[in-house]
């Protein structure tokens, strides 16, 4: 029996952003695992509770990934949360990178198989004008993306002020769409910084049509505000990126609230809690469309859920031409998925196919980072 020795926590900065990394040892030479988690900003809190979980799992058989799950998930009376989920997703996703290696087979065979050659990304793009905004869609375009999401930038120290941005916005896009084409999918990710009213006056303010999808136009804690947000709109969901369990999806998925389910193997558990996501989608006639923010084991990890899945539109991908967010640095990692155009090919390597510079990691200092604190003209605070 190959057991666990230890579990190894790795806080870095990579280029502007932080990722923490996990490595799980085991008793037989040469043979560990790499996660990592996606609480992102709050990394020291997740340290935490990697500490508690090593705990007792030093000695166990990494090849019992589910029982595994149930113990760490279940092993307190305060169970869940997502500083515990993204724990336990960091150390599953480990264990499975493992089991991969022990079996010399990608991860995706211990998932069901391969069902797909390929992974199709959208392109997040970033923007602060409509020329910034038009520039950058008719790059992507030209190198093969079918598929954008835009998000503002939001890192001034200006106050962030709702209506100004849906003015502009609702000017914008049915230019960027007529600019597109029909054939182009277009996203847009509002950051839960909307009000219900105001989500329904951005939609009803543009051409039906213009979008493809909303993303996150609301906070999720209550799910029957955003049924009845779901009546008053025509324009698909994509939600969940932020869900820590297939309980916080279950009502969005159930209930057809979210078109699109934007699960993250490294917030929901790992990709033993992302498989079961993707079967209550598969349910409902929904599809997978991953939140992929970090670095190239959340990538992989990502990857080998999507070929494994059958129901599944599109990847998010950050590191793109008009976009260089440098969680994919070779520095960091020198093995690693690679981006082809708008998509990755399906993994052949045993394990997750990733390598983590570790002695890079124990030259360097941890420091935190804060994500801007949004305000209103007021001075009260709002959703990043």
């Amino acid at each position: 029996m190959i057991k666990i020795t230890g579990i190894k926590t790795y806080p870095v900065r990579v280029e502007n952003g932080n990722q923490l990394v996990v490595k799980v040892e085991t008793s037989e030479n040469g043979l560990y695992g790499w996660g990592c988690s996606g609480l992102s900003g709050r990394e020291l809190a997740v340290i935490g509770a990697v500490k508690h979980y090593e705990n007792f799992l030093v000695g166990k058989n990494v090849m019992q990934i589910e029982a595994l799950w149930q113990e760490m998930y279940r092993s307190q009376y305060f169970e869940g949360g997502r500083v515990l989920t993204a724990a336990i997703s960091a150390i599953d996703i480990a264990l499975y990178d493992i089991k991969g290696k022990i079996l010399n087979v990608p991860v995706y065979e211990l998932l069901g198989g391969k069902q797909r050659d390929r992974v199709e990304c959208f392109a997040s793009l970033k923007f602060e004008s409509k020329e910034e905004l038009i520039t950058k869609a008719h790059t992507l375009k030209k190198e093969g993306f079918n598929c954008i999401r835009l998000y503002e930038a939001s890192e001034g120290p200006e106050p962030y002020v709702a209506r100004k941005s849906m003015a502009n916005l609702t000017e914008w896009l049915p230019v960027l769409r007529k600019e597109m084409g029909n054939e182009m999918t277009i996203g847009m990710d509002y950051h839960s910084r909307l009000t219900v009213p105001e989500v329904v006056s951005f939609i009803n303010r543009m051409p039906s049509g213009t979008l493809d999808f909303l993303e996150e136009p609301i906070r999720d804690e209550n799910p029957q505000v955003y049924q009845e947000l779901r009546k008053m709109v025509d324009v698909p969901f994509a939600l969940g990126e932020e869900f820590a369990s297939k309980w916080q999806f279950w009502p969005y998925l159930k209930d057809s609230i979210s078109q699109y389910a934007r699960v993250d193997v490294c917030n929901v558990g790992g990709l033993t809690e992302a498989k079961k996501v993707a079967a209550i989608a598969e349910a409902n006639y929904i599809d997978l469309m991953p939140h992929n923010p970090l670095g190239p084991v959340c990538t992989a990890a990502t990857i080998h859920l999507l070929v494994a899945s059958p129901n599944v539109a599109f990847m998010e991908e950050i590191n793109t031409p008009v976009e260089w967010c440098g969680t994919n640095s070779k520095t960091w990692y020198p093995v690693q998925p690679e981006l082809q155009g708008n998509y990755y090919n399906t993994p052949t390597a045993p394990g997750l196919g990733v390598e983590f510079n570790e002695q890079l990691a124990l030259e360097h200092s941890f420091e935190i980072k804060e994500v801007p604190h949004l305000f209103k003209k007021d001075g009260s605070f709002t959703n990043w």
